[in-house]
C-alpha cells in the first residue's frame, strides 16, 4: 500500500522520438518490428526513480519558482467528452510522462522532471478547446486519447515560468456531468474517486494524475512495464458510501496486503486538508473487490 499527500490543481503519445511506447527498445534488427518490446535498463531506471516517492525539497522561497505540473483537459463546446473519459486520458498522461524515456538518465526532460518531482507533487488542471488546444500540443509533453477524450501532461516548471499558451487557459469555470460508463475491465487498474467530495472535473483530474502515478510506483517493476505496453490504460469510477468505505479500510492497511495508492490532498483547492481523494487499485484487487 502507498499512500501520499499531495497538492493541486486508442492511447497515443505525441512528439516522442523512436518507439511510442514508454520504455520500448530501438533497434536496427529488421525483425524488431515484430518482435515485443521488452523490460531494458532504462525503463528500470525510470520506474525505480518514480517507486522512490516524491517530495523532500520542500518549496522554494521564491512562490514563482514552485514545481508544477500543467495537465491540459480537452473539453470542445461542442459535443465535450464525457468526464470519465477525459480523467482516465488525464491520468495515463501523467503517469507516462513520468516514465517517458525523455524523464530519465540523461533524457532532455531530466532537470525539469527531477526538479518537480524532488518537491510537492502540483498538478494544474487547465481546459483548452479549438486553437487553444492545437498551441498546447506543441508544448513539451505527452497526450493521450481515451473513447476520444484527450488530456495532455506537460513538462513539469516553475509556476511563474509557464508557456504563455498554456498560462492563458482557464484553471476553473468548466464542468463535466457524472456519466456511468460501465463494467471495469479486469485487467485494467481502477481509480476509485471520492465522489463526497463533489471535486470538480479539472480537480479530480489532478487528483487521479497523483494516484496513477503513485500506483506505477507501487507496482514491480515487470507490471509497471506491462501496463506501459497497455498505454497505461485505467478505468476511473466514482466510489459510493460503502464502496469507499471498503476501499479505505484497505489503503490504511486492514484489508490485505495487495498493491494499492491513496491519495491525500493538502487542501490547497475544493477539499479540506488531509481529505482522501482517489484510491487507485491493482487489477487483482479490481476482481476482488467487484463492481460498486
Amino acid at each position: 500500500m502507498t499512500e501520499r499527500e499531495t497538492d493541486t490543481a486508442t492511447p497515443r503519445t505525441e512528439r516522442s522520438p523512436g518507439p511510442e511506447t514508454p520504455g520500448a527498445v530501438a533497434s536496427t534488427d529488421p525483425t524488431a518490428a515484430t518482435a515485443p518490446p521488452r523490460l531494458d535498463s532504462a525503463f528500470r531506471a525510470r520506474h525505480a526513480e518514480l517507486a522512490l516517492g516524491y517530495g523532500g525539497t520542500g518549496d522554494p522561497d521564491d512562490p514563482a519558482q514552485v514545481q508544477a505540473m500543467q495537465m491540459v483537459l480537452h473539453i470542445p463546446k461542442a459535443g465535450p467528452p464525457v468526464r470519465s473519459a477525459v480523467l482516465e486520458a488525464a491520468a495515463a498522461a501523467a503517469v507516462a510522462l513520468c516514465l517517458d524515456p525523455r524523464v530519465g538518465p540523461g533524457g532532455e526532460w531530466e532537470a525539469r522532471y527531477l526538479a518537480w518531482k524532488r518537491s510537492r507533487i502540483r498538478k494544474v488542471a487547465r481546459r483548452a478547446r479549438g486553437a487553444q488546444w492545437l498551441a498546447a500540443n506543441d508544448v513539451d509533453g505527452v497526450t493521450i486519447e481515451v473513447d476520444g477524450a484527450q488530456a495532455r501532461a506537460l513538462v513539469p516548471g516553475p509556476v511563474g515560468e509557464v508557456d504563455p499558451r498554456i498560462r492563458k487557459l482557464q484553471i476553473g469555470g468548466t464542468d463535466l456531468e457524472h456519466d456511468e460508463p460501465g463494467p471495469v475491465d479486469p485487467e485494467l487498474p481502477v481509480l476509485w474517486v471520492n465522489s463526497a467530495l463533489g471535486m470538480t472535473v479539472g480537480k479530480a483530474a489532478a487528483q487521479v494524475g497523483h494516484a496513477s502515478m503513485l500506483l506505477a510506483g507501487a507496482l514491480p517493476v515487470e507490471q509497471a512495464f506491462a501496463w506501459a505496453q497497455r498505454g497505461f490504460r485505467c478505468a476511473v469510477r466514482d466510489a459510493d458510501r460503502h464502496g469507499w468505505a471498503e476501499l479505505c479500510a484497505r489503503a490504511t492497511g486492514h484489508g490485505g496486503p495487495e498493491t494499492i495508492a491513496a491519495v491525500r490532498d493538502a487542501g490547497f483547492t475544493e477539499v479540506a486538508p488531509g481529505s482522501m481523494t482517489v484510491i487507485a487499485v491493482a487489477p487483482e484487487l479490481t476482481v476482488a473487490l467487484g463492481e460498486r
